[in-house]
């Protein structure tokens, strides 16, 4: 690269500066985490060994649930560890690597809810030709193009921002390394890479979002013409899906799709794409529907007997 990095590290100002409330929040985090981690981890290991859950819905939610433990797991434990410490130090590859991994499945993520917003409209338009259009081999190409969408907006983000040159300040604002408090440290002028990284975050997530409202709209306005027992299921399948879809988009829409300044509330937004809603996935598709919660219940007795043995 042309540029020179005179900065080999950036310092994190982390959540708060008061000793008491970092062990609080270290305690609620260390939580929260493993609540991840094991929540998103239990519906993969479900759909995978459960015969009943083999429609082409569990199979995206698998490779979400999945995508939710990398893309928590990418800024979470460091902020752990980082509560216990006073000095909160990353290296420039370190932030580097964070930026990209973020990008990477989180974008991962928005290609994955759109292709489940897909799912669900070839289901209910549908019905009779549902198997054969969302075959194993669709459904696998559809998941393959997701990560490659998150690898490709990932790395355009990256190459953005590794070409700037930072020579100090190197104090962030900030609890993991992320696009706009980086650009607010560079030493050049950073204008016109700002409207690239809103032209690729922030339009993306805003177009992914309204493409996703209009197909759920145009399903919820099919619905009108199904049974009731049709209706009620399709409705809580849709709504579990609207509710991920908002909760994720919201705060995303919010940060990336503006001037590159940064807002005191954006630390807060942060948690809730990068902890919360990775938290309220399994809660949301787990025990709204009938079928998961079953082979959830399933999976634990066959566990039980397992360990009696």
């Amino acid at each position: 690269m042309a540029n020179t990095h005179n900065v080999t590290e950036f310092i994190f100002l982390g959540l708060s500066p008061n000793q008491k409330v970092q062990k609080v929040c270290f305690v609620i985090f260390l939580l929260l985490y493993t609540a991840i981690v094991l929540g998103n981890f239990i519906i993969v290991l479900t759909v995978m060994t459960s015969r009943s859950l083999g429609s082409p819905m569990y199979f995206f939610l698998s490779y979400l649930s999945f995508v939710e433990i990398c893309y928590s797991s990418t800024t979470t434990p460091k902020l752990i560890s980082d509560l216990l410490t006073e000095r909160k130090a990353i290296s420039l590859w370190g932030c580097m690597s964070q930026v990209f991994f973020i990008h990477f499945f989180a974008g991962t993520e928005i290609f994955l809810l759109t292709m489940m917003a897909y799912d669900r409209y070839v289901a209910i338009f549908k019905p009779l030709n549902y198997t054969t259009v969302m075959n194993r081999q669709v459904c696998a190409f559809l998941v393959g193009a997701a990560w490659a969408g998150g690898f490709v907006h990932s790395l355009a983000q990256i190459l953005l921002i590794f070409r700037l040159p930072f020579c100090g300040p190197n104090v962030i604002d900030h609890y993991f390394c992320d696009v706009f408090p980086l650009l607010k440290l560079a030493c050049s002028d950073t204008f016109l890479i700002g409207l690239l990284m809103v032209g690729n975050g922030g339009t993306l997530s805003v177009i992914s979002f309204l493409v996703l409202l209009a197909s759920y709209l145009v399903i919820l306005l099919h619905l009108r013409t199904q049974s009731s027992e049709g209706r009620r299921k399709a409705l809580s399948t849709c709504g579990s899906h609207i509710t991920v879809v908002t909760l994720f988009f919201g705060p995303c829409i919010f940060i990336y799709l503006r001037p590159s300044t940064i807002l005191p509330v954006d630390k807060m937004m942060a948690v809730f794409y990068t902890v919360i809603t990775p938290l309220l996935n399994p809660v949301i598709y787990s025990f709204r529907n009938a079928e998961m919660k079953k082979a959830v219940s399933k999976l634990w007795i066959r566990t039980m007997k397992l360990d009696e043995k």
